[in-house]
């Protein structure tokens, strides 16, 4: 993640909660705030009611990991803030569930550039 700083202060994490515009999608949402800077942010916020640790840090990677995978055609200058749907179950998440969670969730935001839709088409 080359050009993307995370997320690791309270109030950037209260900041995004409170003005970013949210999208949903079915294991994860997003809370995605425009910004003037030449750089992302990414945030990734999963509560302790959701499983031990072990599997907590299992989806931090997974999400991290297609996050990488998406950083070179999403536009520049957003905040993201990534929750966990608390209604489903982390072990049953897998790398394609979050994948397809986030080109429907990005593409609803408008954070995809130009480069997908070449690809895409």
């Amino acid at each position: 993640m080359k050009n993307t700083i995370m997320i690791k202060k309270n109030y950037e994490f209260k900041n995004l909660f409170s003005k970013g515009k949210f999208y949903y999608g079915e294991y994860i949402h997003f809370y995605i705030q425009k910004t003037t800077k030449d750089f992302n942010k990414l945030g990734i916020a999963i509560s302790k009611k959701q499983g031990k640790a072990v599997k907590r840090n299992r989806i931090k990677r997974l999400i991290r990991e297609n996050y990488k995978n998406f950083e070179k055609i999403i536009k520049k200058g957003y905040n993201f803030l990534v929750v966990i749907n608390k209604e489903k179950n982390i072990e049953d998440i897998t790398f394609k569930d979050i994948e397809n969670n986030f080109i429907r969730t990005l593409k609803k935001a408008d954070a995809l550039g130009e480069e997908y839709e070449e690809n895409n088409d």
